[in-house]
């Protein structure tokens, strides 16, 4: 997640990208004075450049950092890594000092303040003259783009753009389940045909994220992608106290009780849920394209990947997922240079760095040649990303948010918390943070 730079000019130096283009940005404060001034370009110049990168534990990043490097020689990208609780805490003092790094990893939810505080450029005039709209996926960029009081996504300017993205489905033991069940019923039926072979249907670890991740895959395919992007979004009017979430969450409740979800699941933590799946503990395993690398490691072939299927049994065309941000700071001198390593980001040679890094390329049309589980997770991820269908997580709609969504499903599962209760919950903390 990076932040955008404000820019002391780099004035009369040589091109090495094919053009340059010319336009104003510029950082803003929430009383909307502007900040810095920034002459958009193109350009790299040929003069030596340092630029310092600041990141958390996303593999990615130093390997498209050398991928730029040597696109770009006479730049020279200094990493710093701060494990990510210490980097969350930290990232608005280092983006408030002298000595600012010039791109910073960028998460929305969680770094939000950045925007009206004007600590990030504005990103729009950069992606116009890159053409980013067609680099980029548009929901990628559209979880990116705020208005300035960072409530509203979606909307407004973009911030940061991805160096790489996620996808949430579902893997399954090949051992235990032949074929890739094709509707939720079917679905369903391999559950409990796994639980009446004495075996466990799906592991959790509802003591973190994975709880909500099962609730969020089930509501993709329930309801109504507007309807959740706009509540996401936080957009005026918008409620997750709908149909559509009232089946997704009874659906939770009822594989609960019908004894699919994995006993203890509210005291276990994902990689204890990932750990038992790698070693034969269940039949399925709901997660992120990022627990690829341990399952290929410790299954082989015997692994496999789907989206979690429609009632009906067509293709999903709606799935969660994140990315890897990065946003230029108002205080760097070079921001043209920074957005330049933006730019690389949606480039052929990046997709190749950002998938053998665990995550999804931006570049979604990128032939990755991949086989096996990465195979299953590539062809299942591209048609979705290409027609705007990778949706938040739904921790994103509020700052409080996982404080509603991780106890609301522990009481789910338990039977302790009804599904009507646990929607008007996650709604009052939207309406704390929005304004109901």
């Amino acid at each position: 997640m990076t932040r955008p730079a404000r820019r002391a000019a780099v004035a009369a130096l040589s091109v090495t990208t094919a053009f340059a283009l010319t336009a104003c940005a510029g950082a803003s404060s929430s009383g909307g004075s502007t900040a810095t001034k920034v002459n958009v370009s193109t350009t790299v110049p040929n003069d030596p450049v340092t630029l310092t990168l600041a990141y958390t534990n996303d593999p990615p990043t130093k390997a498209l950092i050398d991928g730029f490097t040597k696109k770009h020689p006479n730049v020279t990208v200094k990493p710093q890594m701060t494990p990510f609780n210490d980097y969350i805490k930290s990232i608005k003092l280092a983006m408030s000092s002298d000595s600012a790094p010039d791109i910073a990893q960028y998460n929305p939810g969680a770094m939000n303040s950045l925007v009206p505080a004007g600590l990030i450029l504005d990103l729009s005039p950069w992606s116009k003259a890159y053409g980013w709209t067609t680099k980029f996926p548009p929901a990628s960029l559209e979880v990116l783009s705020s208005d300035k009081s960072a409530k509203q996504f979606g909307t407004g300017s973009l911030y940061a753009v991805p160096g790489g993205l996620s996808v949430l489905g579902v893997f399954y033991n090949k051992k235990i389940v032949k074929q890739a069940p094709k509707t939720l019923a079917e679905f369903e039926a391999a559950m409990q045909k796994a639980k009446d072979a004495g075996q466990t249907p799906l592991s959790n670890g509802a003591l973190q994220v994975g709880g909500f991740h099962l609730w969020n895959a089930l509501l993709n395919v329930t309801g109504d992608v507007n309807d959740y992007r706009s509540w996401v979004y936080g957009k005026p009017g918008a409620t997750i106290v709908n149909p559509a979430a009232s089946k997704a969450t009874q659906t939770l409740t009822d594989w609960a009780k019908k004894g699919y979800i994995s006993a203890g699941a509210s005291a276990t933590a994902d990689a204890d849920a990932l750990a038992s799946f790698a070693k034969g503990g269940s039949a399925f395993l709901i997660t992120g394209n990022w627990a690829a690398s341990t399952l290929e490691t410790e299954m082989k072939d015997d692994v496999g990947f789907f989206l979690m299927p429609t009632p009906s049994g067509e293709p999903a065309k709606v799935a969660s997922g994140a990315s890897v941000a990065y946003a230029i700071s108002s205080k760097s001198k070079n921001p043209n240079v920074a957005a330049a390593f933006l730019d690389y980001l949606s480039s052929p040679e990046a997709a190749k760095i950002e998938f053998d890094g665990g995550f999804m390329p931006v570049d979604t049309k990128a032939d990755l040649g991949a086989t096996g589980l990465r195979g299953d997770i590539a062809g299942v991820f591209a048609p979705v990303a290409q027609g705007n269908g990778i949706v938040p997580f739904p921790d994103f709609a509020s700052p409080g948010m996982i404080d509603k969504l991780t106890p609301g499903i522990q009481g789910l599962i338990s039977d302790k918390m009804t599904p009507d209760a646990f929607l008007k919950s996650l709604q009052e903390s939207w309406d704390a943070h929005h304004g109901s």
